[in-house]
């Protein structure tokens, strides 16, 4: 049929013969047009007013718990960060990976980025057992990262050559964890950074590096300079724009991914048609499909998405109050990197179980990363963190799950930091103490999670609930783990409890709370904070 074809700034209006049905061939123009065709079909529209109707699906809702995963070429060197691809071509950087790349491997003019490519071999990758570890951890959701900084994709592209499927491990990575995961009833999403490789490889533009070599350009990129890009002197030209909506339209056609993770760098200006198309493209998709999805935004270095056309995302970091729309946080669980190094230092369960505690009570979500190595294992310690996780949620999920916030978030003396970068050193890793509880509820259910047990049980006092604080009459208490009911006391003061002398788990414990009345449905409670 014929259809014009309106581009949003993008391209030249034309009248092109388009079927309604999807292309076969990967023709990248014939493909963007297609993409075109589909982003202006609706239910949405490549414009904010139109993507800011979009709803955050209810699966996610009532997910709360997800992990991220780092695994890339990054993993074989496992020096410094998943920044080490950048950090190695800059001499005078700080970090040292210049330097030791240059001990280690030799010059970077004689061994490049590109000759870890051949070490990264998965040999040992079993995605099955991946999902069953997540699985058993009580994780939700999952988002692999399909396209780190470093240009390698980890999936079978047929936008380049230089991904996992066909050098490698040779293996379409993202596509056999697609297919774990969901076996195992873990929704499926992918992180998409490819906005960030414009820059990405700058500092082998300035020293003899393998950067410049031509016959790598395909995969170091343009490798501008950051400061320049990032001042708008060099901003990402049309043949990098387009190859990344290309790319990030395959990989939603390939892997029907329920959430889309973008890193901070699509705030820039040039990304904005861009945007507007991919996502229109991705929700209508997902119209198609029956199914609920997100995307996730940052709110770093400019404006990115409308506040209701996506769901925000905090890296390393928390919010201090409840926030109306629905929120996610971005962590690691490790200290300092997000893919595999060998120096790791890692979090302890204790805080991570603390901070997705405090998290789904201010109505948000907690997606956790671990980094691989480049044989394809899980290290130890992040699969002991992760089986501990799912212990403590096994027991107490139901004050986690399919909750929402209350009225409040919770009470205590203990200030959280507000804000991005705030969980990543000691320095902003809060302690909590006995006086620290958070809220949530289920139905006509409340429960109060205390994040540190007093020394010996006895009595406890939650204000919050005071007779005078609140229009709701408590009926019983109980502790979850614990046999029976507890007593209690509620007054104009609060609601005193008391605890047994041990705990019965480790970590937060979780107060069961039945009204006399039933609260008001949560549904309710969703709709008045949109």
């Amino acid at each position: 049929m014929i259809r014009k074809f309106y581009s949003s700034g993008i391209r030249t209006l034309l009248v092109l013969a388009v079927g309604s049905g999807a292309l076969a061939s990967p023709n990248p123009q014939q493909k963007l047009l297609e993409i075109a065709r589909v982003a202006d079909a609706g239910p949405f529209h490549p414009n904010w007013d139109s993507l800011a109707k979009y709803q955050t699906p209810d699966w996610y809702q009532d997910a709360k718990f997800g992990v991220f995963i780092h695994w890339g070429v990054y993993s074989v060197p496992a020096f410094g960060s998943e920044w080490y691809p950048r950090e190695m071509y800059q001499p005078s950087a700080e970090k040292g990976d210049y330097q030791h790349q240059v001990a280690t491997h030799g010059p970077v003019d004689k061994f490049g980025y590109k000759d870890f490519i051949p070490q990264f071999k998965a040999k040992k990758f079993d995605p099955q057992a991946w999902a069953v570890l997540l699985r058993d951890a009580g994780v939700k959701y999952v988002v692999p990262v399909a396209e780190h900084h470093d240009g390698f994709a980890m999936y079978d592209s047929d936008y380049s050559d230089w991904c996992a499927a066909k050098m490698g491990p040779k293996q379409d990575i993202i596509g056999e964890l697609s297919k774990a995961m969901r076996g195992e009833g873990i929704t499926f999403g992918l992180s998409n950074h490819r906005a960030e490789h414009w820059w990405f490889y700058g500092g082998g533009r300035k020293i003899p590096s393998d950067v410049q070599d031509e016959k790598y350009r395909d995969f170091y990129g343009p490798a501008q300079d950051r400061a320049e890009s990032e001042a708008g002197k060099t901003p990402p030209d049309k043949a990098f724009l387009e190859d990344w909506l290309l790319r990030a339209c395959e990989q939603v056609d390939k892997f029907h991914p329920q959430v889309v993770w973008f890193d901070w760098w699509i705030a820039q200006p040039a990304f904005q048609p861009y945007l507007k198309e991919f996502s229109a493209y991705y929700y209508n998709r997902a119209a198609q499909w029956g199914v609920g999805v997100a995307i996730n935004y940052k709110k770093i270095g400019g404006e990115s998405f409308p506040d209701t056309a996506g769901v925000l995302d905090i890296e390393r970091g928390k919010l201090a109050e409840i926030r109306k729309l629905y929120w996610q946080t971005d962590t690691s669980i490790s200290k300092t990197s997000w893919g595999y190094v060998t120096n790791q230092v890692f979090k302890s369960s204790d805080s991570l179980v603390e901070d997705l505690v405090d998290i789904v009570s201010k109505n948000g979500c907690l997606l956790l990363n671990i980094g691989p190595k480049a044989d394809g294992t899980i290290p130890d310690e992040e699969q002991q963190i992760l089986r501990e996780m799912g212990g403590w949620l096994k027991m107490n999920g139901e004050a986690i799950y399919g909750t929402r916030s209350w009225t409040k978030f919770g009470e205590g003396p203990t200030v959280v930091e507000d804000g991005t970068m705030k969980n990543d050193t000691d320095n902003h890793q809060q302690e909590f103490v006995p006086a620290d509880f958070r809220f949530t509820r289920k139905g006509s259910t409340l429960y109060a999670i205390g994040l540190v047990w007093p020394k010996g049980g006895g009595s406890i006092s939650i204000k919050s609930f005071a007779s005078g604080q609140t229009n709701l009459t408590i009926k019983s208490v109980s502790l979850i783990g614990h046999a029976g009911l507890l007593k209690f006391e509620q007054d104009q003061d609060g609601l005193r409890v008391v605890l047994p002398e041990m705990p019965p788990c480790d970590y937060a414990y979780v107060l069961k709370l039945t009204p006399v009345a039933p609260v008001a449905p949560v549904a309710q409670l969703t709709a008045d904070r949109k």
